[in-house]
């Protein structure tokens, strides 16, 4: 039946097709590429606590279409989530979270997971998912502090790659803003000059990928609260001389005279 089936000149038997893990009539169907983006996503530790900022755009293919998104996600009473990628597999992930804080809720134990615990699980799932060969499509900053414990800012990616430091970046951030936040990154920064370094991050991402955008939001953990910022627009300056010169408007019209 099998050789007739592929030269297609037969139906298979009755219940055959619905009997799992043998003659499927189509592929497995898996995400093959992100469609609806986010870009860079900037953590770092602060004194005191620590830090995500991230801009508020979800690009529909190379389209910025959506302009007013909020890629962070609170995990908990502790822990924050900042999200590059695919925007639909951060949604089926923070919905993940939900589930699993009403669950840490409902055992009225006494005890919250913070940043640690939530880290170590989204590590477990993103591995999971790509040992399955049906990756999420992201690459997580996860950030936190339980109350007087240490700060906590980890990468996950959609490999399952999982690290902990002081600072990262995502995305093309990651090529962009990393140096900068070498050069400039410190033990005892303050929040104020954490925020100013983040939005320099991001600044210089906002010119250089064509992905980015320039309203941005920043989320902070302290081990009390977490808060994530309305969105506000960052400075931006395009007036360079040379990028004002009319080349195209010359008498010789030669090709010399243009870029």
């Amino acid at each position: 039946w099998l050789k007739s089936h592929l030269e297609g000149r037969t139906s298979p038997p009755a219940g055959l097709a619905a009997m799992p893990g043998q003659y499927s009539a189509d592929p497995k169907q898996h995400t093959l590429s992100p469609i609806v983006t986010g870009a860079t996503v900037i953590g770092i530790k602060y004194n005191g606590g620590v830090l995500i900022a991230c801009d508020t755009l979800a690009c529909y293919g190379g389209q910025k279409r959506y302009k007013d998104v909020c890629r962070m996600k609170q995990a908990g009473e502790y822990t924050l989530l900042g999200a590059s990628g695919e925007f639909s597999d951060f949604q089926y992930m923070s919905k993940m979270l939900d589930e699993l804080d009403n669950e840490d809720f409902l055992n009225e134990d006494g005890f919250r997971m913070g940043p640690h615990e939530y880290s170590s699980y989204i590590g477990r799932v993103m591995y999971n998912r790509r040992s399955k060969m049906n990756p999420l499509y992201n690459q997580f900053v996860v950030v936190g502090k339980k109350k007087d414990g240490p700060t906590q800012l980890s990468f996950v990616d959609h490999q399952g790659t999982f690290f902990n430091e002081d600072f990262v970046a995502t995305g093309f951030g990651a090529h962009l803003a990393v140096p900068l936040l070498r050069n400039e990154w410190k033990a005892d920064i303050s929040l104020e000059d954490a925020k100013q370094l983040a939005v320099k991050c991001l600044q210089l991402c906002f010119y250089r990928d064509c992905r980015a955008f320039n309203q941005i939001q920043i989320g902070t953990c302290d081990g009390e609260n977490v808060t994530i910022s309305e969105p506000f627009a960052i400075d931006h300056f395009w007036g360079h001389k040379l990028w004002l010169e009319k080349r195209l408007e010359v008498a010789t019209r030669a090709i010399a005279d243009t870029w």
